[in-house]
């Protein structure tokens, strides 16, 4: 009997878990589910960080897409098939056969590889002019942006004069200049006017203004910097996501620039790439011309993908530029 009691009581225990310690866990449980339910079930407001769903503007979203890469696509597509199959295949789908690699090799190779020196002339249009125009702007706009200097409000009104008159209205002037100084048909004549990119100092004269904090110029020249040193190690590099951004913006327009070549050059051994595959496709409208329309195609895909490939190598350096400043610290 003793040893019965004994056994009860040691079953009673505190250090044994008792089915009273299991009932109060089993309720808590019970009462914390309606709880952790009615949390899920809550619908979180729409706030900035997180919209509304807009079915209007995801509609105008996807339209804009499919025009952006609806003309890639017909051009992707079009640039495997030959001259037969252009005419017989419909646009958007692939002929039978392809010929992607042969239209390439023929393109480059096409009256005596012309198509490649066209390339070259491009290239230096842009390194020259585009390369030039952005090392202008970043000097520039830094200068108006840190230096206080007599006519400073006079140059900033040139400047945004200057960004509203377009490229077109020049052309005529700029063509008559550079015919009496003899530079027309020579390289000098698309480089030189391409140096000059108004945009490009206005941007760098607003990026400079917010990316490079004058406190820091100042504690360099206490130092004992002199402002070339202070330039290139201080300044310079706060401002290389503004000076990617405006050197995008000039290669773009250099290598997409067709009517001032037009007007300056002549000979086709300078032309730029618009200017060749506008030559190309003119000499099937011209007297016993070959139509080489699957060589236009393939050469405008060429000539397309150096630009995609710099956009997606400097992406990360074109975002931050365009978002300096939206930030107040």
């Amino acid at each position: 009997m003793t040893t019965s009691m004994t056994t009860a009581t040691a079953e009673r225990s505190p250090s044994s878990p008792g089915p009273r310690d299991g009932d109060t866990d089993t309720a808590s449980a019970r009462r914390a589910r309606p709880a952790a339910a009615g949390r899920r079930g809550r619908r979180i407001p729409h706030t900035p960080l997180n919209p509304r769903p807009s079915i209007p503007l995801t509609l105008v979203t996807g339209l804009v897409l499919v025009y952006t890469l609806l003309p890639l696509a017909w051009l992707v597509i079009n640039a495997t098939k030959d001259q037969k199959g252009l005419l017989d295949s419909f646009g958007l789908w692939f002929a039978e056969d392809t010929h992607f690699w042969d239209n390439i090799g023929r393109t480059l190779s096409y009256d005596d590889g012309v198509f490649v020196r066209w390339f070259l002339n491009t290239l230096l249009y842009v390194a020259a002019g585009a390369g030039g125009a952005t090392v202008l702007a970043v000097l520039g706009g830094y200068a108006l942006a840190k230096y206080d200097f007599p006519g400073r409000k006079a140059v900033f009104a040139v400047v945004i004069g200057a960004v509203a008159v377009p490229g077109t209205a020049l052309a005529v002037p700029t063509f008559l200049m550079f015919s009496g100084m003899g530079l027309t048909n020579t390289p000098w004549a698309v480089i030189i006017p391409s140096l000059i990119s108004p945009f490009g100092l206005y941007l760098m004269w607003v990026f400079a203004a917010e990316a490079v904090p004058t406190e820091l110029l100042e504690a360099a020249r206490i130092d004992g910097s002199g402002e070339l040193r202070t330039f290139f190690t201080v300044a310079l590099p706060l401002l290389v996501p503004g000076t990617v951004t405006v050197l995008l913006f000039s290669m773009v327009a250099t290598w997409n620039n067709y009517f001032l070549p037009l007007i300056m050059i002549k000979d086709p051994d300078w032309y730029p790439l618009t200017l060749g595959l506008n030559a190309w496709n003119a000499q099937a409208q011209t007297a016993g011309g070959e139509a080489v329309f699957d060589l236009i195609i393939t050469g405008s895909l060429l000539t397309i993908v150096p630009i995609v490939a710099v956009f997606l190598l400097l992406q990360r350096y074109w975002q931050s530029g365009l978002a300096a400043g939206s930030v107040k610290e």
